[in-house]
């Protein structure tokens, strides 16, 4: 994949697909240390160990329309390739969490992308989830939470395409306040 949101957006359909009501999208960059960090953690259905396993391999799929299933091998692959690392935690019943760490610095490190229009298409097209995204850069941080927001819209709904343009934004800005320096 060309840049690390189509990563997070690809986990994250595992996450709706397993069953998840509350979703939490870490990136912690530490430029310090030279680490880029991104983990998703949800309260889906989880996983088995052999599933766990499984779930690493590119050959294997749930899905029954395709015979591969290439998202997290990629996002593995992609994190190792800058000598990073992929975890993965599952428990039945409970949910997952994976976690990839790249070395921040690393040319090989896929950009961020459109992390905006990524949460924007996620939380319009599943109003009904709890999505958390939080970004840290350097001991600065930028927190959106579709509860807080949606508690704020009083009643009016989330996907609404004003609102969701203006959800976009306001991550937009925020990350590049971050960013800025």
């Amino acid at each position: 994949m060309k840049d690390l949101s189509l990563h997070i957006l690809d986990i994250v359909q595992n996450s709706i697909t397993a069953g998840a009501k509350d979703i939490r999208i870490t990136i912690e960059e530490d430029t310090k240390v030279n680490t880029y960090l991104i983990r998703v953690e949800d309260d889906g259905c989880g996983m088995s160990e052999e599933m766990r396993e499984k779930v690493l391999d590119p050959y294997f799929t749930s899905r029954t329309t395709r015979k591969v299933g290439l998202g997290i091998p990629l996002f593995k692959q992609n994190a190792e390739r800058t000598g990073g690392h992929l975890n993965l935690w599952s428990t039945p019943g409970k949910g997952t969490t994976i976690e990839a760490v790249f070395v921040h610095d690393n040319i090989d490190r896929p950009v961020l992308g459109d992390i905006a229009g990524v949460m924007g298409l996620l939380i319009g097209g599943n109003p009904e989830i709890r999505f958390r995204y939080a970004h840290h850069k350097d001991g600065k941080s930028y927190v959106a939470d579709t509860r807080e927001i949606t508690e704020a819209l009083d009643g009016m709904p989330v996907n609404d395409p004003e609102i969701l343009r203006f959800i976009k934004e306001m991550i937009r800005e925020n990350l590049a306040e971050l960013h800025a320096n």
